[in-house]
């Protein structure tokens, strides 16, 4: 069966069907976290350094790093945040953002094999993302969503992470300066809309 491969300096984590499964913790997001956000924006990452030791100690073989806050230098401001992580503890990260700038920043100072979250079925973000992704080395979580939103189907959810995966594989392939990658560096998420949310 497929792995993913993901890495620090020091330590591995593999994803797949026959390995146990693997825990990420999503704590350092300034998102809905005022004071978080305001800390970050100002250089102090001690609330950061904190939740990092937390969850390795409650768990998490990875973590999520996310640096999304409204108005701020994001794409400096997530590479000190994964240095600072990365100073502190040995566990693989997922660099978080929908800036291609930040996941550049943050995958420049990245030491190891990240995983990037995410990609998402729109042309556009296939192709400022997934040449970035390839360029460093990185794996990447394939979202099964593109233009027309989130399917209400598992079939066509299926469909649209496959459409990112190969639009990954003939983007690698097309560039001359992208070396090839391997099937091994997607990670696939075929969400579909909650029962809740499609109106019958």
């Amino acid at each position: 069966m497929t792995e993913t491969l993901l890495s620090s300096a020091t330590r591995e984590v593999r994803i797949g069907f026959d390995r146990p499964f693997v825990i990420i913790g999503e704590r350092i997001n300034p998102t809905g976290r005022k004071i978080l956000a305001e800390e970050m924006a100002n250089g102090d990452f001690s609330r950061v350094e904190a939740d990092a030791l937390a969850q390795v100690a409650a768990g998490a073989h990875m973590l999520d790093v996310n640096a999304g806050i409204p108005l701020a230098d994001e794409p400096a401001i997530l590479a000190e945040a994964i240095k600072l992580v990365q100073s502190v503890t040995d566990v693989p990260l997922s660099i978080d953002s929908s800036i291609v700038a930040a996941l550049e920043s943050g995958l420049s100072v990245y030491q190891g094999k990240a995983l990037v979250n995410s990609v998402t079925g729109e042309e556009e973000r296939l192709e400022s993302v997934l040449p970035l992704v390839a360029k460093h080395g990185a794996a990447v979580v394939a979202i099964s969503n593109d233009e027309t939103g989130i399917s209400d189907r598992s079939a066509r959810s299926t469909r649209r992470a496959c459409r990112s995966c190969t639009s990954f594989v003939a983007c690698v392939k097309s560039s001359k300066s992208i070396r090839p990658v391997a099937r091994q560096t997607l990670v696939l998420d075929c969400r579909i809309a909650m029962a809740s949310t499609v109106h019958f």
